[in-house]
């Protein structure tokens, strides 16, 4: 009976291990794509198939329902300009009635030269997973060429389903030859940085701008009646309530003022209808481009510098590459050609019929066009309007400071992401606060909406200009367009641009300084933390601990494991850092189980969960240390940290049971380069046999036919551990679970080196120290708790 029960449990323990090789063989880790990476390593091949392109799979009523709430987000801005356009623009009175025909039609094509053929027919196609910016082109770019300057960059890293990567052309050696020339030259390295944070610092500055003038010039229209002080101060309580509803997040604030938008978009598209044909329908004639040429014979340098005030008609547009993150390609396309457009449009238009008849009303055009039965009505929707139209460029901000944060160019601070319904959704209370701030602060100051015009154009047309020069790199680098198509688009967009910038600098001296002072502060400040963040990184990458220092210590007999798991926290991704020999010569002793964790920020938008960890074995295998690499996109949010303990535990446990499943295998998964070409020879002259994967009864296991020319059986380079091993160590790691597990923090002060220059100790030990300990600290930004974390101080001299 004993033997007949034996036979019976052997048979039953075959078939689970059976059962476990069928489990990690539907794992479907890619092997041949295994064979060309170093290794983080064993999870590199699990490419997950559910993170297509963002929105690529929505069905179209979610489409329409993001391109509804879209209305209320993105186009407030753009939407409300004709509160403000003409008055900007005529600062001195009309003084001729086809100067009025001039300026409709650099309006009209305007609008359908940026907004629509730039922004929605080009730009929005260059977005990163449906992530828009300055940061999403960036991190786009980086993706495809080698110009990050924190060398962190991982072969793993292709393999992700978001990353996307494709291979220049051998047909297209020009973009090849570019792409060369940008990786060898560290200062087009740091120019290409340095351009992103000053888009980013522009469109900071945009949002700061932005609800100051949309709100001031709705509520100007009781000014005739109670005074500008008035006007002034209710500006301030709106603005101090709508910077309160903030923290609802964009899903719920879309919802509640999509209506709001789209009645005002009625209202001014009936309103131009209205006075079209009741004033003037001749001004259509603005469609022919003739008249633009007339009104710059007839008024010269006036006619230039009038630019300013029309360029105003487009301020906005950057808000829907901007919010693209909390939308989608498709849905911003169909709200703007087919709402937004033709509704601006009917506004411009009408208002030029009015003051056709009516020149000398332009001060206050869109409320003297109003017919009186229904202006208290449009008043008090272009007031709601007004105060949505700051939405759109506060939600850019945040997404953009979020990507920001990611890729280490901003001081931490705390992001919410607002919606699990849609990603990209976020809200940063800091900056929000900081925001309604500014905006109190312009609006006390400048007190009208024609002092703030002057500072508000140059803002958002330098954020364009970068936008255009990012997007072109694009084109020529990863589209791989032709060069007449790069050159059309560079030359049209960029000289249209240029020329609108040379008329919005002269008014540096009335206003237009506030803008360029915010962006160099902003770019100054992300400046900063971004070179202290890589110089650190260098720091850790030059001082990392070498593999002698592990056996030593493993040999050391001084040194007690104590029982439980410890999580070391770092941002080296190649090795482990100098922080751990601290530890040990500070308390000779460690955790029976001990995981070197690096968070790592991919330059893509999102990584998919069951691609996020990577382990290694850190030698020797019997001292059980673990390296992990936790990867990121800007979009992703850290866990809780109790759910993100529980998925470290889980991919460490998958890890162990996979490395033992492809040791008896007989795989190797730390191939050198060399011998990976001498393999693909291999295979190559061994193309007409077929490989296969079957059962070793045996062993217990898997092993592989003798056909795969990549197994050498006579190798006994791998130490085959079974299955029963990984089993063991998965026990183990759940009884040091049980004892406790414990964060360990490396909490390094930076300072300037003591021969270091006079520019490097200011930045260095007062600038960065002073953003460093004013924003949010590591163990805030990942929600450690704190009675399980262990700070571990250490100096690093850069």
């Amino acid at each position: 009976m004993s033997g007949e029960a034996d036979r019976t449990m052997g048979i039953e323990e075959e078939m689970e291990t059976v059962e476990k090789n069928n489990k990690l063989k539907d794992r479907k880790v890619s092997w041949a794509k295994l064979r060309r990476v170093d290794s983080l390593n064993l999870e590199a091949g699990r490419v997950s198939m559910s993170s297509g392109t963002h929105g690529s799979k929505m069905n179209w009523r979610t489409t329409l329902s993001l391109a509804f709430q879209s209305i209320g987000i993105v186009y407030g801005d753009i939407g409300t300009s004709p509160l403000y356009v003409y008055s900007s623009t005529f600062t001195s009175g009309i003084k001729h009635n086809d100067d009025i025909l001039g300026v409709l039609s650099l309006i009209i094509y305007t609008i359908v030269l940026i907004p629509l053929l730039k922004y929605v027919f080009v730009v929005l196609w260059a977005n990163d997973n449906g992530n828009g910016g300055a940061f999403a082109l960036y991190s786009l770019i980086c993706r495809h060429l080698k110009v990050s300057l924190i060398p962190n960059q991982q072969p793993e890293d292709k393999e992700l389903s978001n990353y996307k990567l494709e291979t220049p052309s051998s047909q297209l050696r020009r973009a090849q030859r570019l792409k060369q020339m940008l990786e060898n030259s560290y200062a087009a390295r740091i120019l290409l940085l340095l351009a992103t944070i000053t888009g980013t610092a522009m469109v900071i500055g945009d949002g700061i701008l932005t609800p100051s003038i949309s709100v001031l010039s709705a509520v100007s229209g009781i000014s005739t009646s109670l005074g500008q002080g008035a006007v002034v101060g209710i500006t301030i309580v709106i603005l101090i309530g709508l910077f309160s509803y903030q923290r609802f997040g964009t899903d719920k604030v879309g919802f509640t003022f999509a209506p709001i938008i789209f009645v005002w978009f009625s209202f001014i598209a009936g309103i131009g209808l209205y006075n079209l044909f009741k004033h003037d329908i001749g001004v259509l004639r603005a469609f022919n481009p003739k008249y633009i040429v007339d009104y710059f014979k007839r008024n010269g340098k006036e006619a230039w510098l009038s630019l300013g005030g029309v360029f105003l008609c487009i301020t906005g547009s950057e808000a829907m590459f901007a919010d693209l993150g909390h939308f989608n390609v498709r849905s911003i396309q169909m709200s703007f050609s087919f709402i937004t457009f033709p509704s601006i449009l009917a506004a411009y238009i009408g208002q030029a019929a009015f003051l056709s008849k009516f020149p000398e009303k332009v001060s206050n055009t869109f409320y003297e066009s109003i017919p009186h039965a229904i202006y208290w009505p449009t008043f008090v929707v272009a007031v709601g309007a007004a105060i949505i139209a700051s939405q759109a460029m506060i939600s850019g901000a945040f997404s953009i400071i979020s990507q920001a944060l990611s890729l280490g160019c901003f001081p931490r601070v705390k992001v919410v992401h607002t919606s699990t319904k849609h990603q990209g959704q976020v809200y940063i209370p800091e900056v929000n606060y900081m925001f309604m701030i500014a905006c109190i602060i312009v609006c006390a100051a400048f007190k009208t909406t024609t002092k703030i015009s002057r500072a508000y154009g140059i803002a958002v047309i330098g954020d364009m200009m970068i936008t255009t020069t990012l997007v072109s790199l694009i084109m020529l680098v990863i589209w791989k367009k032709s060069i007449w198509q790069v050159a059309l688009f560079f030359l049209l967009f960029g000289s249209t641009e240029a020329l609108y910038f040379s008329s919005q600098i002269t008014k540096f001296t009335g206003g237009g300084f506030l803008p360029i002072a915010s962006a160099m502060f902003l770019t100054t400040l992300m400046g900063i933390w971004h070179y202290v963040h890589k110089e650190r990184y260098m720091f850790e990458l030059r001082n990392k601990v070498s593999s002698e220092y592990i056996r030593e210590l493993a040999a050391d007999p001084d040194i007690s494991r104590v029982p439980g798991m410890g999580l070391l926290y770092s941002e080296l991704v190649q090795g482990i850092p100098p922080i751990f020999p601290h530890l040990i010569a500070s308390v000779s002793s460690i955790h029976s189980v001990l995981v070197f964790v690096s968070i790592k920020a991919i330059p893509v938008s999102r990584v998919a969960l069951e691609e996020r960890f990577l382990f290694r074995h850190v030698e020797p295998r019997e001292y059980r240390m673990f390296r992990c690499v936790v990867r990121h996109g800007y979009n992703d949010t850290l866990e809780d940290p109790v759910e993100f303990e529980s998925q470290l535990i889980q991919n460490l446990k998958a890890f162990i049971q996979q490395d033992s499943y492809m040791l008896t295998e007989g795989a190797d998964v730390a191939l050198t380069e060399a011998q990976v070409e001498s393999q693909e020879e291999t295979k190559a002259r061994s193309a007409n046999s077929s490989s296969r994967i079957i059962p070793n009864k045996n062993q217990g296991g898997v092993s592989r036919a003798s056909s795969d020319p990549i197994v050498n059986k006579s190798s006994n380079t791998f130490s085959s551990l079974p299955i029963q091993g990984a089993e063991d160590e998965v026990k183990f790691i759940d009884k040091a679970m049980e004892k406790g597990v414990v964060y360990m923090l490396g909490e390094a002060e930076v300072v300037a080196q003591p021969n270091s220059s006079f520019i490097n100790k200011i930045v260095v030990n007062y600038a960065y120290s002073f953003l460093r300990k004013n924003f949010r600290q590591g163990d805030k930004l990942m929600a450690i708790p704190r009675k399980r974390l262990l700070k571990i101080g250490m100096t690093y001299e850069i």
